[in-house]
């Protein structure tokens, strides 16, 4: 639900309707759309009362209810453009930034001469597969913690971030420390245990869509 405020909207006011709100253990985002309006948006089960009581505040203009189940990061929620800065780079917004690196890290000549290529090209981050989720067991399944510690040689040198596909739930400790931006590959965009563990680092994450999969 998104609770649209009136322009003249004190914010006193707005701190009670918050607070009112927030005891009935519901999560409040404030919007604030820089000169377009200001709105308020409930995340959770909202009882009847509540939603009949909130048209009939003073401060409050409109309530629109959101049918889309991707209400946080909704352009609803989020009206405008999300940028993810790592270092100096930035992704969203108009900034144009390329990620480029090789599909596995096999050695420190071979990541460190591909990571100078890419800097001198103008990329702004080193993507590199240290874990590879091979279908055969008989294929080469990447260095693991040794392609990780490359990646970190790499960047070092070149100053670019790295970007690296995490497989399993226990190098999650390893990867909030040494990963600039953490990867989900295709296959496990539907390995919700690990999307949650990895969502709860706070760190930019590349989810790659997996097969069939829709906006929902």
């Amino acid at each position: 639900m998104i609770i649209v405020l009136k322009p003249d909207a004190k914010e006193e006011a707005i701190e009670k309707l918050i607070d009112k709100i927030s005891h009935q253990g519901l999560a409040v985002h404030d919007i604030k759309r820089g000169g377009v309006g200001r709105m308020l948006g409930i995340v959770g089960d909202i009882p009847q009362a509540l939603q009949d009581s909130l048209d009939r505040v003073d401060i409050v203009e409109s309530v629109l209810k959101v049918r889309e189940p991707y209400k946080l990061c909704g352009r609803r929620f989020h009206p405008e453009d999300t940028v993810v800065s790592v270092g100096d780079a930035k992704i969203g917004g108009g900034n144009f930034a390329v990620i480029a690196g090789p599909c596995s890290v096999e050695s420190e000549e071979q990541i460190l001469s591909i990571a100078r290529d890419i800097a001198n090209s103008g990329a702004k981050f080193l993507r590199g597969g240290a874990f590879k989720p091979r279908t055969s067991p008989y294929s080469f399944h990447g260095l693991g913690l040794d392609g990780l510690e490359l990646l970190k040689i790499a960047r070092q040198k070149t100053n670019l971030p790295i970007v690296t596909e995490i497989l399993s739930q226990e190098h999650l400790e390893i990867f909030a420390e040494d990963v600039d931006i953490i990867q989900i590959g295709a296959r496990n965009m539907q390995n919700f245990t690990l999307l949650r563990e990895v969502g709860s680092l706070k760190k930019p994450v590349l989810l790659k869509r997996g097969l069939s999969s829709t906006l929902e």
